[in-house]
């Protein structure tokens, strides 16, 4: 199976800059997979194409300000864009440009020269660092890290992002990317998909920088995608298998949620060093599963999602869940209609 197969051209303009004015004010795309039907619609009707006893999942992972602006003592500017905590103070991190940096060398933020210690090279184009001693590391980042808009918002983060990257469901830190599909919902909508009987059940995958890095290989079954953290309460995940058992849907919101439920129905997550903590009650572990076509799909009845990058393991995973043509001619017929695309654009609900 070859990457060129998932391509698809998108004009520019149809790339989102900014989130819809309110949530729940995106336009919906409804796909039935059974009839090849596509209809347009709101968001704000998305809680009517539910039914009494689906379980609705959610990802609860919290973006963290993760791109901080630093300086080298020369004053060269260096930006550090932090991808996995390590222990309290340490992370995993991308620098640019590292050309010139060196292990052990100090960067400073802000006014006050905060030192940040480029401990060594990593794998990957990593790089090891300590934030600085005698701040809270929670404080620092508030007062001194950016919003990672992805790299095809092609603008500095603003207040507004600090809210609207943020979903209503967010609640333990630790992504730097938005689970997407989750921004539509307002708290508005939550209440009128449980007065319609719907379950909504909580689990967390840090989504991770390789959401943003393109597929290495022209083979798609060559390719692996980064290990990301997922954690889920016992209870919830006992209560997914029961209403499996019972034949009630499974309605995943977004691809991480996806990709979540995937690895726990084929107990493929693994253990690593660094181990996010979950506490008592909570099944953990790592997923580095890659979805494509031909996948055979154990949890997940319907999915909404937002509309992807060509050759992307997320459009890869859609179209696995759906068709790979059938998702290009939805595709091509959102392009037609200038629905907008990408992290702040409109969304397509699949069932």
């Amino acid at each position: 199976m070859k990457l060129h197969d998932f391509d698809y051209e998108l004009p520019g303009e149809l790339i989102a800059q900014h989130p819809s004015p309110r949530r729940g004010g995106s336009r919906l795309i409804l796909y039935e997979r059974r009839s090849g039907e596509i209809r347009e619609t709101r968001f704000t009707n998305f809680p009517r194409y539910l039914q009494e006893g689906d379980l609705l999942v959610v990802n609860e992972s919290k973006v963290i300000p993760a791109r901080i602006h630093a300086r080298r003592k020369t004053g060269a500017a260096v930006e550090i864009f932090l991808a996995r905590r390590l222990s309290p103070g340490v992370w995993h991190a991308m620098i640019r440009p590292a050309r010139r940096i060196t292990p052990g060398e100090i960067v400073l933020v802000g006014d006050a020269d905060h030192p940040v210690t480029i401990v060594r090279r990593e794998e990957r184009g990593t790089w090891r660092v300590k934030l600085p001693d005698g701040i809270d590391e929670r404080s620092f980042l508030r007062e001194y890290g950016h919003v990672p808009l992805p790299p095809y918002i092609r603008r500095m983060d603003g207040e507004e992002d600090r809210a609207r990257y943020q979903t209503v469901f967010a609640h333990h830190e630790g992504s730097v990317a938005a689970p997407t599909a989750g921004l539509h919902f307002s708290e508005a909508i939550v209440r009128d998909i449980a007065r319609r009987g719907v379950t909504l059940v909580p689990l967390t995958l840090h989504v991770g920088p390789g959401t943003f890095r393109p597929l290495a290989s022209e083979e798609v079954e060559h390719n692996e995608v980064s290990p990301e953290y997922v954690m889920i309460r016992s209870e919830c995940w006992k209560e997914i298998e029961e209403a499996k058992r019972r034949n009630r849907r499974i309605v995943a919101v977004g691809t991480t949620t996806t990709r979540a439920l995937e690895s726990l129905a084929s107990g493929s997550l693994t253990e690593r060093e660094e181990q996010c903590l979950g506490g008592e009650g909570y099944i953990t572990g790592w997923s580095d599963l890659f979805i494509y076509p031909g996948f055979r799909f154990q949890a997940v009845d319907a999915l909404l999602t937002n509309l992807h990058l060509p050759r992307s393991s997320l459009l890869l995973l859609v179209a696995a869940f759906a068709g790979r043509e059938e998702i290009l001619r939805v595709y091509h017929w959102a392009i037609s209609r200038k629905f907008r695309f990408y992290s702040y654009g409109d969304v397509m609900y699949i069932r």
